[in-house]
């Protein structure tokens, strides 16, 4: 059951998410490149992308909070938190580059938030094992997603290609964690489902 002190938390990190800009502890990836000099069509392809990328982070910020207010196990809920605190670098990450591309952000992220957020709970209530399993299910397609965007980024926009590079270490570290706290294999019904969720958040998130 979730109690009100865990519901204000979570109101105030959908709060900080989708208003307040992210803080990094680490330094931003590539901060020490130069910028590239990009065509026009470069340039909107790398903000796209890097749009799609930061609308990922709103969602992980909102399932793993999600998540949390539901999760069984303390060990589990610091699993959770763990990740959702490298999630937000990555969100501060992604929103400073797309700022200095000069694009913007999505303007769907609230929407994408609450869905999210109704996920993570959901999982959550099915137990630890499977929000664990939900959570490295989650990031292991994050990362091909990741992998893809590092063949579509221009090769000469090294920064945009640092931060994603970072992001898809880390996204691996973070199903790796949860598959050793006891996560479980998810039904492959349940894994194309999210992909083809994935699939519909991605495309539209590229243009809006």
């Amino acid at each position: 059951m979730v109690n009100i002190d865990k519901l204000i938390i979570g109101f105030d990190g959908a709060l900080r998410t989708l208003l307040v800009p992210a803080q990094t502890l680490r330094p931003v990836p590539g901060n020490d490149l130069p910028e590239a000099e990009l065509s026009d069509v470069e340039r909107i392809e790398s903000t796209a992308l890097m749009r799609v990328n930061h609308v990922g982070e709103v969602c992980a910020q909102a399932l793993y909070q999600g998540q949390g207010l539901t999760a069984r196990n303390a060990n589990v809920q610091e699993t959770l938190m763990q990740a959702a605190r490298e999630e937000t670098e990555h969100l501060a990450w992604t929103e400073r580059r797309i700022m200095e591309l000069g694009g913007r952000k999505s303007l769907l992220n609230p929407l994408w938030y609450g869905g999210s957020f109704a996920i993570g709970m959901f999982a959550g209530l099915l137990g630890d094992k499977w929000s664990l399993g939900f959570l490295a299910e989650t990031e292991q397609q994050v990362g091909a997603h990741l992998a893809g965007h590092l063949q579509r980024l221009p090769h000469q926009d090294e920064r945009s290609r640092a931060i994603v590079t970072q992001m898809q270490i880390d996204e691996a570290g973070h199903a790796t964690m949860a598959i050793s706290h006891g996560g479980a294999e998810l039904p492959p019904p349940v894994k194309v489902a999210m992909k083809m969720g994935s699939k519909v958040m991605t495309r539209t998130a590229y243009w809006v």
